[in-house]
């Protein structure tokens, strides 16, 4: 077994894959967040129980249509963000000039809707899906066996992620997200149609956590409640990073499962709680978040 100052090298690289793996959910989910907050400045509750409608859109997609994973992780998160465009249309866009609490409320209604019809329709125990054939086997490392799904989530979620923030921060696009966002009435007046530009984002943002859902589906158990179990977690990390910063969600998803797979090999009893603790820390020293600006 090898060790390096006591320490079980084949533990603490097997448990930093772990917090890499996890960091990459939380790295999509908060990204989604960040851009529905920041650009939109809606507080999108529901975002858990839509990474829980990815997982059983890609599940129920092979049980009766026949759609395997591949063709699943296109479909799946353009149904979701379809279903986003409905629910900002309908739903959040009536209450839109009205106090951000009130979307905070609806969406958390909405998530409990959701939950609870698929518990009702499916039970509360997990339902298993395969990981794809073309991902199955590992690679064996110096100090640990890596899986090769494993690696495809981490590559995969790094890939959305720095694509979405470079169309964000780096394109014509995403300057027009921002100033439509920061000044509606100006972007109206050169012909930019605001409205149709915020449903489309609200979309596009919990289609990110359509797709962590499908990507979800082979590594965790298909069940209603996944999506809450990882709510919370994803809020304390948008909080850490900055509520809206595109960068900071990302960085400080990856960072915050690095952190907890640490924890669980030198403390695990800590794991459950340590980016919550990290959370207080950073809100004392700087309320606004690691990269978030102050009001």
């Amino acid at each position: 077994m090898a060790t390096f100052l006591g320490i079980n090298l084949f533990g603490l690289f097997g448990q930093l894959l772990v917090g890499l793996i996890n960091g990459s959910f939380y790295a999509l989910l908060s990204l989604g967040l960040a851009i529905i907050f920041g650009l939109l400045k809606i507080i999108n509750f529901a975002q858990g129980a839509i990474y829980m409608l990815g997982a059983f859109g890609a599940y129920l997609a092979l049980q009766y249509l026949g759609i395997g994973y591949w063709a699943a992780l296109i479909v799946v998160p353009l149904v979701v963000g379809l279903l986003g465009i409905l629910m900002e249309r309908f739903l959040i866009r009536p209450i839109a000039n009205e106090d951000h609490l009130y979307s905070l409320l609806l969406t958390f209604g909405v998530a409990l809707v959701l939950q609870g019809l698929f518990t009702h329709m499916f039970g509360s125990s997990g339902l298993s899906y395969a990981i794809p054939d073309a991902l199955k086997g590992g690679t064996k490392l110096p100090f640990m066996y890596l899986p090769n799904y494993r690696a495809w989530i981490i590559i995969a979620s790094l890939i959305v992620c720095v694509g979405t923030w470079w169309m964000i921060e780096k394109t014509k696009l995403g300057a027009y997200l921002r100033a439509g966002t920061e000044n509606p009435a100006l972007m109206q007046a050169f012909g930019i149609n605001v409205p149709l530009m915020v449903t489309l984002t609200f979309g596009f943002g919990v289609a990110l956590a359509g797709f962590a859902g499908v990507m979800a589906a082979p590594v965790y158990s298909v069940s209603p409640d996944m999506g809450s179990n990882i709510l919370i977690v994803v809020f304390a990390i948008v909080v850490i990073g900055g509520m809206g910063s595109i960068g900071g969600a990302i960085i400080t998803g990856l960072g915050m499962g690095i952190v907890e797979g640490l924890t669980k090999y030198f403390y695990p009893e800590a794991s459950n709680t340590v980016i919550f603790l990290v959370m207080v820390v950073v809100l004392l020293i700087k309320p606004a978040g690691l990269f978030g600006k102050e009001a």
